[in-house]
């Protein structure tokens, strides 16, 4: 049996070192009950309420694997879309752009020779004003579009793998398109409202303030990120990620906010169907995503998911055929489908600073920890 009083301890003790103000963690292995960790607070400036389980976070680049590698997987189960499809025939305004012969796949496994990142937000909006409307997002999409298409590859397509939030930008434009649904929309009637409605989802400016309402400290509270100065205020209940934030808080690479509890809920999905059992996911579709698409070395990526390496933010323990993915406000989930074993882990390790990389460390050393502990 597992000990909580050792891993609450680590917990505690990051905390205390400065690694974030706060976090929660999340175990679930095997037989569906689920242990839960809290330590810390929601802020160190200004002095916050205590962290709970129900906390939520922005959940930074988890909303690649759970929101958009999700949504392109019920997709192509309909059949209204397949992983060679390229760009150009979704986004037809991209057929002659460099980037309209890429394919799903491509995008899926970082090897369409984007570049990792262009600061467009500033070319969106220099003044920091966050488009409050669904035709103004509307628009700063299609902005964002033209100007991804003018991007010139960085590496010619498909011989390297390049963390890429442009490629995943663009996979967000292509569900919209195809499903005609916002991001948001999408992943509220086919992913959330199947699942019982757990509190995940992406947070519109519109429907901000009645969002952070809800979201008291009774339960749980909102964690803060940093000082943004393109925005001038602290962040709090508003997508970190500035290229997200200039799309309205709706997008492909980032924007999810949730608790712990509801990041098991999808992750859940991913293990049941790898194993086969009843979920929204199917068994060939999720055991070909979380595959490792390239030989031993070469890269890391399946499709949308990342696979252990060495070294590994999951640790020395995880099988090879493990899946996960980490944000950059200081949020991971990993998935061992062989031991049946799920971590989620989230803080807001960005606040006050996102100077601060503690978590580099701690990530690999509470895997490991939770490992011996559930495991052995």
């Amino acid at each position: 049996m597992p000990d909580p009083r050792v891993i609450q301890t680590a917990l505690d003790r990051a905390v205390t070192d400065g690694v974030f103000p706060g976090a929660v963690l999340a175990v679930r292995c095997g037989d569906g009950s689920v242990s839960r960790f809290h330590a810390g607070h929601l802020s160190t400036i200004p002095p916050g309420a205590p962290v709970g389980t129900s906390t939520v976070y922005d959940l930074a680049s988890l909303t690649k694997p759970l929101a958009t590698v999700t949504a392109l997987g019920l997709l192509t189960q309909k059949g209204r879309c397949r992983l060679e499809d390229r760009v150009a025939d979704h986004l037809a305004e991209c057929a002659d752009a460099f980037i309209g012969s890429a394919t799903i796949r491509h995008l899926l496994t970082h090897s369409s020779g984007l570049p990792a990142w262009r600061g467009f937000y500033e070319r969106l909006s220099p003044d920091g004003i966050i488009p409050s409307s669904a035709a103004e997002r509307a628009q700063a999409k299609r902005t964002m579009l033209n100007l991804i298409r003018s991007e010139a590859p960085v590496y010619e397509r498909g011989t390297r793998s390049l963390y890429s939030d442009l490629g995943f930008m663009v996979l967000g434009l292509i569900i919209e398109r195809i499903s005609r649904q916002s991001m948001s929309d999408y992943f509220l009637d086919h992913v959330v409202r199947p699942l019982g409605g757990p509190r995940i989802g992406f947070i519109p400016l519109e429907q901000r303030e009645a969002i952070s309402n809800s979201l008291d400290d009774g339960l749980g509270g909102v964690a803060p990120t940093e000082v943004d100065p393109w925005r001038g205020h602290l962040l709090c209940g508003e997508v970190h990620d500035q290229n997200a934030a200039a799309l309205g808080g709706e997008a492909g690479h980032a924007g999810l906010f949730g608790t712990a509890d509801a990041v098991l809920a999808i992750s859940g999905e991913w293990l049941g169907a790898y194993h086969g059992r009843m979920a929204l996911l199917d068994q060939a579709m999720v055991q070909e995503f979380t595959r490792r698409q390239k030989p031993e070395g070469s890269s890391s990526w399946a499709l949308g998911w990342d696979t252990p390496s060495v070294p590994s933010s999951a640790g020395r323990h995880f099988a090879a055929q493990s899946f996960g993915h980490l944000g950059y406000t200081g949020t991971s989930l990993w998935i061992d489908p062989v031991r049946e074993l799920e971590i989620v882990l989230l803080s807001n390790r960005v606040h006050p600073s996102s100077r601060n990389e503690g978590i580099r460390e701690f990530r690999p050393a509470i895997h490991d920890l939770v490992y011996q502990e559930f495991i052995g």
